[in-house]
């Protein structure tokens, strides 16, 4: 098998460490001197784009939410900035017409020549969705996913598209010309709401890295779900990257990272975190045991080679694959061996975790045989420094 590997945008700013540049927990973190937050200028951006694009990966995920900038408007401005690189855009349904949307992701697939991917990222917290107007409860949030996304694919290849549900009655939805190549969709939840939405409309199931044997476990039983629909799902596992040329020095830029963060500044995230009423959420936190201190980053190794350390100040994904190159390989065999077919990968900061992957690791999963073609760059295999 070829694995898919994408990379990650920070729209909501970018640091050395975990305290600056949160998913939308730990702003105004990382005030003990360490370096701090870079701010997400179209510069800085563009940055992580174009290294993305250059080191090979396939696609960049970009967020969404009111802590982070808009992800429409950003990569579109991203696009005349890379070659090749795919944008996979986050976006919340029921924040707006899904027929706008259609139209918006047609635009974009036209504009960009082909390399637009969407994210369709339901929402987990109340707090937020009231935040955009939005009242309804967990379950009722993915039923109007479900609708959203019939009338999205009713627009793009069914035009002119008429449908009439609970949350939406739409008629002769189309879209300006048919779409080639059609965005795939990528879909990520872990409740008893969402796995059946996502097997009748994903293209790819996303789940955040919880162990090897706990991402078979939900894969096995998504893929059961869209077999009862005739349809047959790729597997994405959105993950953190930490590779040194040993283990002993990912491990110790990894202690330094923890060592970043005050028991207030966990306490303060996590606080945060416990009002979501997203499952997946909930299994993310159950991962670190509900503590704020740690004498080592090897106590919150879930694994070996995976660390929770990023759960306890970041929403979303919160674990991170730690080791040499070799092992963070090894990892990613684990999770190939499991069913997932594509990695969505971030660290910090990003332009210098996404060199430290490409170098190290990417060379390692190509020659056994797990990646394609070379990267744009081939960049040369970094060497141990005594």
């Amino acid at each position: 098998m070829s694995l898919k590997l994408h990379w990650f945008l920070p729209t909501t700013g970018d640091s050395r460490g975990l305290g600056a540049g949160g998913h939308g927990v730990s702003k105004g973190l990382g005030s003990d001197g360490r370096p701090g937050l870079r701010e997400p200028s179209i510069d800085n951006l563009a940055a992580v784009a174009r290294a993305a694009d250059q080191l090979g990966f396939e696609g960049a995920l970009t967020p969404t939410g009111t802590w982070c900038e808009d992800a429409w408007l950003v990569t579109s401005a991203l696009i005349r900035e890379t070659r090749r690189l795919k944008f996979l855009v986050a976006f919340r349904p029921g924040l707006t017409s899904p027929t706008l949307a259609a139209q918006m992701a047609a635009t974009f697939q036209r504009i960009s020549g082909g390399r637009l991917m969407l994210n369709v990222v339901t929402g987990g917290d109340p707090v937020e969705q009231r935040r955009f107007g939005d009242h309804l409860s967990h379950d009722q949030r993915y039923a109007r996913t479900d609708e959203f996304l019939d009338v999205v694919r009713g627009a793009w290849t069914r035009a002119p598209y008429d449908f009439t549900g609970e949350h939406y009655q739409v008629e002769n939805a189309e879209v300006r010309r048919p779409l080639d190549p059609v965005p795939p969709i990528y879909f990520g939840g872990s409740s008893d709401a969402a796995l059946p939405v996502a097997a009748r409309h994903a293209d790819v199931y996303l789940t955040w890295g919880e162990p090897p044997a706990q991402v078979a476990e939900k894969i096995a039983r998504v893929r059961a779900l869209a077999e009862d629909q005739g349809r047959d799902l790729r597997f994405g596992l959105r993950v953190h990257t930490l590779s040194r040329d040993t283990s002993a020095a990912a491990w110790e830029h990894a202690q330094w990272m923890l060592d970043g963060l005050s028991a207030s500044d966990i306490e303060n995230a996590q606080a945060v975190l416990a009002r979501m009423d997203s499952v997946g959420q909930s299994r993310m936190r159950t991962l670190h045991g509900g503590r704020t201190t740690f004498a080592s980053a090897h106590e919150l190794e879930i694994h070996p080679g995976l660390w929770a350390g990023v759960g306890l100040v970041r929403g979303g994904a919160g674990t991170s694959l730690v080791g040499s190159h070799e092992e963070v390989a090894d990892l990613i065999e684990e999770y190939v061996a499991a069913g997932v077919d594509e990695l969505v990968l971030s660290g910090y900061p990003h332009v210098e975790e996404a060199y430290w992957f490409a170098e190290g690791v990417m060379p390692v999963l190509r020659s056994r045989g797990l990646l394609g073609e070379e990267s744009l760059l081939q960049a040369p295999r970094r060497r141990v420094v005594a």
